[in-house]
């Protein structure tokens, strides 16, 4: 089981570029638990899904040199849940549906896997942890990061910051 979690069910496995498939894959899903139960059901769920996806990669990694096989992708569901925040949040405070805000939708992609490939700052940090914990912390920040930029292109886009 902890294999399935691990590689989102096989999506992993997809190539090339497992993470930007786990990425994709992240997409309807988000869209998902928004519709469910807006903007709380999707911070409970990446939450939830950051420590199941802790322990499954840990179980899945136990014993193997390589810390953060690219098989892996759970790690890039969580991040990209967050990163989409902004969205769930801005569509359920403005009563709108979700998909109506299609340019957070790219910006919240784009960006974090930007993020995720290019590991700056504290994302790199958490990527040279070699464990189980780096490999979820370093998509979480990537996730926190693009977050915080899709919220920045949104006041811009939206006037607030001009």
């Amino acid at each position: 089981m902890s294999r399935a979690i691990a590689t989102v069910f096989g999506v992993g496995l997809l190539r090339p570029a497992p993470g930007t498939w786990g990425s994709l894959a992240a997409l309807p899903l988000a869209w998902a638990l928004h519709v469910l139960g807006g903007f709380t059901l999707l911070a409970l769920a990446s939450v939830a899904v950051f420590f199941v996806g802790w322990w499954a990669t840990r179980a899945a990694t136990a014993g193997a040199e390589d810390h953060d096989p690219s098989e892996i992708v759970i790690d890039e569901v969580a991040g990209q849940w967050i990163a989409l925040w902004p969205v769930s949040y801005g569509a359920q405070f403005a009563g709108v549906d979700m998909l109506a805000l299609w340019p957070g939708w790219i910006a919240a992609f784009a960006l974090f896997r930007l993020f995720d490939i290019w590991k700056p700052g504290p994302v790199g940090w958490a990527d040279r942890r070699h464990d189980a914990w780096g490999v979820m912390l370093d998509d979480v920040v990537a996730g926190v990061m693009a977050a915080l930029c899709v919220a920045l292109l949104a006041a811009l886009a939206h006037g607030v910051l001009i």
